[in-house]
């Protein structure tokens, strides 16, 4: 928190006794938060965020860049690489393949190649915890699931949506896909990409908007550890600590995006609104395929 308020001071290239002012409180309030002997309370960040909001200081940028630096310190054995990791409450006890069962991969552990993703999932929650974490792929089965259609059919599937043709050739395809392996790899699904495959689930775009939003979003890859085998592989190599101040300005540009996202993805949809298939076909598809061979 020190190193944030200086850095905001800077930028602004305001002095402790002219940053107070700007804020209400006294030079020796700024001295002590800077100097780390005090840390300001939830009111005082809210009215430092809404500082910076208002001059336009970008926080985020400095978030970032202090991931980045806590990032390239960390020494690696060879084979590894770094992830990122949002807890909504911490990490207690040994990492374990514990998330919701209908996930975009399944029941796992969940990490990000990006910061921003998990940053995204953590910012409204006060006991959250973002740690920086590594794993070695090729020590573990793996499959990397490119940002087609098949990533959507497996995400269907891990979700439940494909339920009414279990059974069929088609349904089993993608359940043994991933059955035999520790790790799945395969494009984030972030609040941004939620809106489009719902609406692809429910409808309302086809698979040739889906995979091309897909595309154009870019939003990085996650890494699912989905067995115990692949949880052990984990590492957690440091935790970056985040203030209040900061979870606000996560929150404010996760939205921004999001927005930003869906506006793009929106257009993408219209420009491929007559080619491709509905999921509904897709499965309907199948279901006739396996009479035919019956």
């Amino acid at each position: 928190m020190k190193t944030l308020l200086r850095q905001i001071r800077s930028h602004l290239n305001l002095s402790q006794t002219a940053f107070a002012e700007q804020l209400h409180v006294t030079f020796q309030t700024v001295n002590r938060w800077e100097n780390g002997k005090v840390v300001p309370n939830k009111l005082a960040q809210s009215e430092i965020y809404d500082f910076c909001k208002e001059n336009k200081v970008p926080v985020y940028d400095f978030i970032i860049n202090k991931i980045a630096a806590v990032s390239a310190g960390i020494k690696l054995d060879a084979g590894r690489m770094l992830l990122y990791h949002g807890s909504k409450s911490g990490i207690e006890g040994s990492i374990s393949p514990r998330s919701r069962k209908q996930c975009d991969f399944g029941k796992g552990f969940y990490m990000g190649s990006e910061p921003a993703q998990a940053l995204t999932l953590i910012c409204d929650y006060e006991k959250s915890k973002f740690y920086i974490i590594s794993i070695c792929a090729d020590e573990l089965a793996h499959l990397e699931v490119p940002a087609d259609l098949e990533w959507a059919m497996i995400v269907a599937f891990n979700r439940g949506r494909m339920e009414k043709i279990n059974g069929t050739c088609f349904y089993n395809k993608y359940r043994a896909m991933t059955a035999d392996k520790d790790l799945i790899i395969g494009s984030i699904a972030n609040d941004r990409m939620f809106y489009v495959i719902d609406n692809f689930f429910i409808g309302n775009i086809t698979d040739a908007a889906l995979v091309n939003s897909l595309s154009a979003l870019q939003l990085g890859k996650q890494y699912v550890a989905v067995t115990q085998k692949g949880c052990d592989n984990v590492r957690i190599e440091c935790e970056v600590p985040l203030s209040y101040l900061e979870k606000l300005v996560i929150r404010d540009v996760a939205e921004e995006n999001r927005t930003r996202g869906v506006s793009l993805a929106n257009d993408i949809c219209k420009n491929y609104r007559r080619e491709g298939k509905f999921f509904d076909e897709i499965l309907d598809e199948a279901m006739r395929e396996e009479e035919l061979h019956e």
